[in-house]
């Protein structure tokens, strides 16, 4: 598993020291917990999976991300998550995610999250994912978000090193007065990965604000389908829409953003831009020694970075 995780991004050794609160989970069980002052993890093993339940106390800082490894080593099986983070009021928290299956032929990984960030409190959560070859994987993780007037919340899913296999990701925000949330996804699709991203940011209270930002690149058969919506529901609302997909060989890319106004004090924008690798990109890596589809790769994993 420590493998596993490390292949993914995770560093072994920072699961192991005091200063850091860490969880790590592998299919049902919970094989480590750590906790710092200031954040309770709370786990509990189910027949599929694990129940947990995230605590950061009222005003405290948190100085080192809290690290968190899910993952099956096996081939075939289903996981499910059924997670709870309550950040309270004015307190400040990291979480760095690494979720790894590099043997996946048939397995399911099922997360369902909710999340309440506080008043004036800041969540920042990063998720980066590692799969095997195989494309044998279902990735489907489902959020709900409550920020509280003042809080901000910054997360960021990345899928990019091996095969995708079947993601969909189903992520909701609400947003109370000047809070703040900012929604980054990013994937990397082949063979014949299905990707499909719906987001979407409620901006109910004054001065609230949202982003949304999806990076994705297909290729081969991959498909992706990228539905985002923005709702300016108060005044002085801000919210924007930011989507970029690289399409390849026999690949389909589709984008559907959707805005809803309800306060005309409220101001709600997207972009949208989809299409193949630039040619003279292509053509300046390929006059440095690459072949068409190192260069190809590059200013993929270039946008994916961005």
């Amino acid at each position: 598993m420590m493998e596993a995780y490390e292949k993914a991004g995770g560093r072994p050794d920072v699961l192991q020291a005091q200063r850091v609160a860490s969880a790590v989970i592998s299919a049902n069980e919970v094989l480590a917990v750590s906790e710092v002052e200031g954040v309770t993890i709370e786990a509990e093993e189910q027949e599929h999976g694990v129940r947990a339940r995230i605590t950061v106390a009222p005003g405290k800082k948190i100085e080192h991300p809290v690290h968190l490894c899910f993952g099956m080593t096996a081939e075939e099986g289903l996981q499910e998550i059924d997670s709870e983070f309550e950040i309270g009021e004015g307190a400040e928290v990291g979480f760095l995610a690494h979720c790894t299956f590099p043997n996946a032929v048939q397995l399911k990984h099922v997360m369902d999250a909710k999340i309440h960030v506080g008043p004036g409190a800041t969540m920042r959560y990063s998720e980066a994912h590692y799969h095997g070859p195989e494309g044998g994987i279902e990735v489907l993780p489902t959020t709900r978000a409550v920020v509280d007037e003042g809080g901000r919340l910054e997360t960021e899913f990345n899928l990019t090193k091996g095969r995708v296999g079947r993601m969909a990701i189903d992520f909701e925000a609400d947003l109370a007065g000047c809070a703040v949330a900012e929604l980054v996804a990013k994937a990397y699709g082949s063979g014949d990965d299905d990707i499909r991203v719906e987001e979407a940011v409620r901006l109910n209270g004054e001065g609230a604000r949202g982003l949304t930002k999806t990076r994705v690149a297909v290729r081969d058969q991959a498909r992706s389908e990228i539905y985002t919506t923005a709702e300016g529901n108060a005044p002085g609302a801000v919210g924007h829409m930011d989507c970029t997909e690289i399409v390849r060989g026999r690949a389909e890319a589709r984008n559907v953003p959707i805005v809803v106004v309800r306060d005309d004090q409220a101001r709600v924008t997207h972009e949208a831009a989809i299409g193949s690798v630039g040619k003279q990109e292509l053509e300046t890596l390929m006059a440095r020694g690459l072949t068409e589809e190192e260069a190809v790769d590059v200013i993929i994993r270039g946008m994916l970075r961005g």
